[in-house]
């Protein structure tokens, strides 16, 4: 039972296909944007239940024809600076309407988490067991920094200490991509050029004064 095949239970990181999966029943964790994706792909040939501690959220991917993102850029809400933005609780599912279709006929279920998972047995809330073949983590990504750990470059949970990309520990050192790390976009590819354009040059101004120094 579970990604890998014989393993514990895997991130959607390693997902691939519907045939890289075992049996017939596939449980995925998750309410954002890869839960709901995986589990629409994997319903036309599987038993899908989609699991999680939080409704489901969507949002309407084209409003006015136009995609979500195209709005994000054009109203200025991309480039929000981090004290005027609030983060939401959870990501919310971008849809034109096939993924609400699917859930409402019933191609796949959502369900609330289960409270156990032994062997290939999960146990719902309401204390039914139930087989299961695979079980998929798509629960979101956080910082995998440990390498950074012994230079006290990370807090206690392991996030970067750093503001707006820069380190507040250590003067040459900068991270791109991090949730809320400037703006609202800063780990989308719409935002993380202009945060790297920031960094860099930061990190250059770094430099030079390492330069000015050595000469004094």
């Amino acid at each position: 039972m579970a990604w890998p095949p014989a393993g514990p239970p895997g991130p959607v990181a390693g997902y691939r296909s519907p045939a890289s999966l075992p049996g017939e029943h596939v449980i995925v964790v998750g309410a954002g944007n890869s839960a709901v994706q995986v589990a629409y792909e994997l319903a036309a040939d599987w038993r899908v239940t989609l699991a999680g501690r939080t409704p489901i959220r969507f949002v309407e991917q084209r409003p006015l024809g136009r995609d979500l993102h195209f709005w994000f850029r054009v109203t200025g809400f991309d480039r929000l600076p981090l004290a005027r933005a609030e983060a939401p609780p959870a990501s919310p599912v971008l849809d034109d309407g096939r993924y609400r279709r699917a859930l409402r006929e019933g191609r796949f279920q959502r369900r609330e988490m289960f409270t156990r998972l032994d062997g290939d047995q999960v146990e719902w809330p309401d204390g039914r067991r139930e087989r299961v073949d695979a079980v998929l983590l798509a629960t979101g990504y956080q910082p995998n920094l440990p390498y950074l750990a012994a230079l006290g470059a990370l807090t206690a949970d392991g996030r970067p200490r750093q503001r707006q990309g820069l380190s507040l520990t250590h003067g040459g050192l900068g991270f791109l991509g991090l949730e809320w790390q400037r703006t609202p976009s800063s780990n989308t590819l719409r935002g993380v050029g202009a945060d790297a354009r920031r960094i860099v040059a930061a990190l250059a101004r770094h430099l030079c004064g390492d330069r000015e120094r050595a000469r004094a």
